[in-house]
């Protein structure tokens, strides 16, 4: 029984590593967000399984929070979004999807060693967790700073969060208020983004971040 529950939450929390590598070759946006969802999905099975394993009944509160806000209602506003601002379906990345994907692959391979190194005496299950946790953070920042979309950046910065809640779950560490609050803020600061988001779009007529940027130098000059 030991085993099987070990292979059940390498399982769901490998597939988190292997939701966001699918991040990395997206180049539509409806499709990121379909993806988006299916990573929430699957925080949401390892979560509950977590809750599980441990006897920790408020970690059920948080897979519900996850799958309710994160798997359903945040891709859901973000599609009606796209479709009010009428933004460009099509994402645009600073390097091409090929080297992208090799970075993300390294990423994976650099976030498992430096965190199986420095956590040698944990137990094994929380150890992989937080390797698996580390991997999507990187790989969340990775789809920040490769995708020229503001959108596409939100997307990463959700994904982001995603891993600090695996993080939190496997390491046994974070109460139930904690993470009632840090859902709350993120969707707080979700409601905040898409408000710049459309007035951003109403003021520049676009969310491309290096046509802003431009606009900027311009303005210094």
């Amino acid at each position: 029984m030991h085993g099987l529950v070990f292979d059940i939450a390498h399982l769901l929390a490998g597939g988190l590593v292997v939701v966001s590598m699918m991040m990395l070759y997206q180049d539509r946006l409806y499709a990121l967000l379909n993806v988006f969802a299916l990573h929430s999905l699957v925080l949401t099975l390892s979560v509950a399984w977590q809750a599980y394993i441990q006897d920790a009944p408020h970690l059920y509160v948080t897979a519900a929070i996850a799958l309710i806000f994160k798997a359903i209602v945040i891709p859901v506003v973000l599609h009606r979004m796209i479709r009010q601002l009428g933004i460009h379906r099509e994402i645009e990345t600073v390097v091409g999807i090929g080297p992208t994907m090799l970075a993300g692959i390294g990423l994976v391979a650099l976030a498992m060693v430096v965190m199986l190194r420095v956590t040698p005496g944990a137990n094994p299950l929380v150890r992989e967790d937080l390797a698996f946790a580390l991997s999507v953070l990187l790989i969340s920042l990775l789809v920040m700073v490769t995708r020229r979309n503001a959108v596409s950046q939100v997307v990463g910065f959700m994904s982001l969060e995603n891993s600090l809640v695996l993080a939190a779950t496997g390491a046994k560490g974070m109460p139930l208020v904690v993470e009632i609050s840090v859902a709350f803020s993120i969707l707080v600061a979700f409601i905040v983004i898409g408000v710049f988001l459309f007035r951003i779009r109403e003021r520049f007529d676009t969310v491309d971040v290096a046509a802003l940027d431009d606009f900027k130098g311009r303005m210094r000059k």
